[in-house]
């Protein structure tokens, strides 16, 4: 059972200058996004969502993952991904389609990744700000690569739909000088490879 697509969206960002000072190479943003159909929207409360997780999943991953490296190639460095579900469906539903490893491996195995996807899960209606959350695909503690995309989409979801989104970047945010995780677990006097303390 492969996702009803309604329209799929690019979207691409580029920054060439934050703060009145220019880069010294520009940043790039890239969104990959899906509209489809809520397949549980109008069921009442359904028990078990896996049957749609596993016929979504796969084939949603490798399609926006196929868009997000048509722009940015071996150029990735930072991603994550997001969903947003329309006011006839629940947040459930929104997280059902990236929570899966169906879904999220198909684009960490391509880029390489090692660490979790940032992401973000919302509900709401048409125009409704669509964010996503981005970090290192390699180092989790990169603040580097700490950034989000922002977007709307006139028009999605409607009630009964999900927004469902992958994003990327190539380079960290803008002028970077806020350190890095490490550097203030080494300034608190706590251990690196433990940072909880435990």
């Amino acid at each position: 059972m492969s996702a009803r697509i309604r329209r799929t969206i690019t979207h691409q960002q580029t920054t060439y200058e934050e703060g009145g000072k220019p880069l010294d190479a520009p940043t790039l943003l890239v969104a990959a996004i899906a509209i489809i159909h809520n397949p549980w929207h109008g069921r009442g409360f359904v028990e078990d969502l896996k049957p749609e997780i596993r016929g979504h999943g796969e084939h949603l991953g490798k399609l926006l993952t196929g868009m997000i490296l048509d722009v940015t190639g071996d150029a990735l460095e930072g991603y994550g991904k997001a969903s947003l579900v329309g006011i006839g469906g629940e947040v459930e539903h929104a997280q059902a389609m990236t929570h899966t490893l169906w879904f999220g491996n198909q684009f960490r195995n391509a880029v390489n990744a090692k660490t979790y996807l940032a992401f973000a899960n919302m509900r709401g209606g048409p125009g409704c700000p669509l964010v996503i959350p981005l970090m290192d695909k390699h180092d989790a503690g990169r603040r580097s690569h700490y950034q989000t995309i922002h977007l709307n989409i006139p028009d999605a979801p409607t009630d009964d739909e999900i927004v469902v989104a992958l994003g990327a970047s190539v380079g960290g945010h803008p002028h970077h000088r806020i350190g890095n995780r490490y550097e203030d677990l080494k300034d608190m006097g706590h251990d690196v490879d433990n940072p909880a303390g435990i």
